[in-house]
């Protein structure tokens, strides 16, 4: 069976064509996210990359502490912002080209699996085989534009996150690997062990590409010249540790502190490994969301358990001793977790922890298009007749799996697992292409066979999310976003949502405070902070703000009780301090006032307000 003959003219410069086009489709949508109040990032991960670049730029190089954040992207960001001038619009164009670039990958790969497969088959004719290689053609053609098309991948293919840039080097390296017959060469494998290092100071996880390509360096090829391959291995893994210098030089040399890319790694284990973790990132009491947020209550809880200030490896060997210690006293708990995690993977609930493609979608920068559980579903039967047609597949296949057990050691999110829906949308081309073939050769029994597998992967990937804390969180941060961006009547309607969803969740009730603050209302944005309270009594920003209202309104007294409350929950917080030393000083306590702004100080230098507030307490009473 052929395809009609304006099709069979199918282009040998497609790979070309693809990358324009989708190319063409993301600078579109970066001129409408140019366009969009989400422009410029006011919260969340990408304001903590677009923060920590600017003060990069402004000379604030900590040299005697270690990274407690990877620290590639903001660097890279700040090389850009100097270049170019403070815009995300160039970083933004950068990730368009990349991400084109992992379409062409896509294209790649699918037509090199196709015709491995068909390779098998020693009794087709030349016509028979021109005619496969256009329908091949055709099916990889379809599997990039899935990927343009994929509403996730148009997101952060656009946004300040790094994502793009590592899924192009993930599916790279795994294009090299397939396509060295012997192994890569040693200057190959120097050459991939520095770009998988140097991509691990942006994204950890792409360390776990190293058994990988190493497995990859001993098992293909002919047997024998063992010695080679060994001087191989050492090559990229000396690679590995040149990529990764820029990180352990500063941290280990510089901050004479033992990290290797980042402390924050322990308590990243943590929120994915403790008695409330629900395989997505579930904050446990004492840590807020968000990363610079997170981070920072990371530090001050570790050292307020320890009573004393820590390095950086300490804190995180803080964490990771908790989620060690919670893995070693409650194993079946913690193999049940995982199970959840390997679901969550898989399923098609879109648990995106920035709400970002939730936001792009409804200001309409991004276009409709598909979504993870339609390609989990399409890919899911492909993989399985790839495995046992094709064995390049199988290298694929393990990208994917290796990808997936980095992942599991932490949460599940859907930037997380992007990086493998490359795979999966050849996969789902190649199950297509399969069923295309089968259809028209009247195989039924394969027929049958990939529709069967078809359903069971739509009931494994459909498996139903029934926690109503997880539907809520695309409604909360898009009503936090609002409420920052000064959208009144859109965070009044998205953070009530979020509250319906869940009445007792205190982040919720919290950010309507906020509003009801925002409006005027200060009865009511103190109820919510008492609400807040009343499911998190450890609250520190409702605390205060409850500290703040009664502070305006004179309530010397309270104001100082709320504080005292702050000051239990977290002694090291520079802002509690500094507002206790407001109020006593409104109370005439000068003495104690000065201790508390001293207080402030020593935690956080060169704050202005701070120094202003001393220099007031300092002035006498005329």
């Amino acid at each position: 069976m052929r395809f009609p003959a304006a099709i069979s003219r199918f282009s040998p410069g497609m790979p070309h064509y693809l990358f324009a086009g989708v190319f063409l489709l993301r600078l579109v949508a970066l001129e409408r996210l140019a366009r969009s109040p989400l422009f410029l990032p006011a919260h969340g991960d990408m304001h903590f990359y677009n923060d920590w670049a600017q003060r990069i730029l402004g000379g604030e190089l900590d040299l005697h502490t270690a990274f407690y954040g990877l620290p590639l992207y903001a660097y890279a960001l700040a090389a850009v912002y100097r270049l170019f001038g403070y815009t995300p619009f160039i970083p933004g164009l950068l990730q368009a080209l990349i991400d084109s670039g992992t379409a062409v990958l896509i294209y790649l790969f699918t037509v090199r699996l196709s015709q491995r497969a068909d390779s098998r088959d020693g009794q087709a004719t030349d016509s028979e085989t021109a005619a496969r290689t256009t329908q091949t053609k055709i099916f990889a053609g379809l599997a990039a534009a899935a990927w343009a098309l994929f509403v996730p991948a148009q997101a952060y293919s656009i946004i300040l996150m790094p994502t793009a840039w590592f899924t192009f080097v993930f599916w790279l390296v795994i294009w090299r690997v397939i396509s060295a017959r012997g192994g890569p060469a040693w200057k190959e494998c120097l050459l991939l062990g520095i770009l998988i290092g140097f991509t691990a100071m942006a994204i950890a996880t792409a360390l776990f590409l190293i058994p990988l390509v190493l497995v990859a360096l001993f098992l293909k090829g002919q047997s024998g010249f063992f010695r080679p391959r060994v001087f191989s291995a050492a090559m990229f893994l000396l690679g590995i540790g040149v990529g990764t210098s820029p990180c352990w030089i500063h941290n280990y040399l510089l901050a004479r502190d033992p990290v290797l890319l980042s402390a924050h790694g322990g308590v990243n284990f943590w929120i994915g490994n403790n008695p409330t973790a629900n395989g997505y990132p579930r904050f446990p009491p004492g840590l807020r969301a968000g990363q610079a947020a997170m981070l920072e209550d990371s530090i001050t809880s570790a050292e307020t358990a320890l009573g004393r200030p820590l390095k950086r490896a300490e804190v995180s060997a803080y964490w990771s001793t908790k989620a060690r210690d919670y893995i070693a006293a409650h194993p079946s708990e913690w193999v049940h977790l995982l199970l959840i995690k390997a679901r969550n993977f898989w399923n098609a609930f879109q648990y995106d922890d920035l709400s970002i493609i939730t936001n792009l979608r409804e200001q309409g920068v991004i276009f409709p298009g598909l979504y993870f559980g339609v390609i989990a579903v399409l890919a899911l039967p492909g993989m399985i007749f790839a495995a046992r047609s094709a064995p390049i597949s199988r290298w694929i296949i393990a990208a994917v799996l290796v990808h997936m057990a980095a992942v599991m050691t932490v949460f599940i999110t859907e930037r997380y697992r992007l990086p493998i829906v490359p795979g999966l949308v050849i996969f789902a081309a190649y199950g297509l292409w399969v069923f295309w073939k089968s259809f028209f050769t009247l195989d039924y029994l394969q027929v049958a066979t990939y529709m069967a597998l078809l359903a069971a992967a739509a009931y494994f990937v459909s498996w139903p999310q029934r926690d109503p804390a997880l539907w809520a969180l695309d409604a909360y941060n898009s009503g936090w976003q609002a409420l920052e961006s000064g959208n009144l009547p859109l965070a009044e309607n998205k953070l009530t949502l979020a509250r319906r969803y869940v009445p007792t969740n205190p982040e919720s009730n919290f950010a309507l405070g906020n509003l009801r603050l925002e409006q005027g209302n200060k009865p009511a944005a103190t109820s919510f902070y008492l609400a807040t309270l009343q499911y998190d009594a450890m609250h520190r920003g409702a605390l205060n703000n409850l500290a703040v209202i009664a502070l305006d309104e004179s309530r010397y007294d309270l104001a100082e009780a709320w504080l005292r409350r702050a000051e239990d929950v977290e002694p090291r917080n520079a802002k509690t301090h500094f507002l206790l030393a407001a109020t006593l000083l409104a109370q005439e306590s000068r003495k104690a006032a000065e201790a508390e702004i001293d207080t402030a100080i020593q935690l956080r230098p060169g704050q202005p307000e701070f120094i202003r507030l001393k220099e007031k307490i300092a002035t006498p009473i005329r």
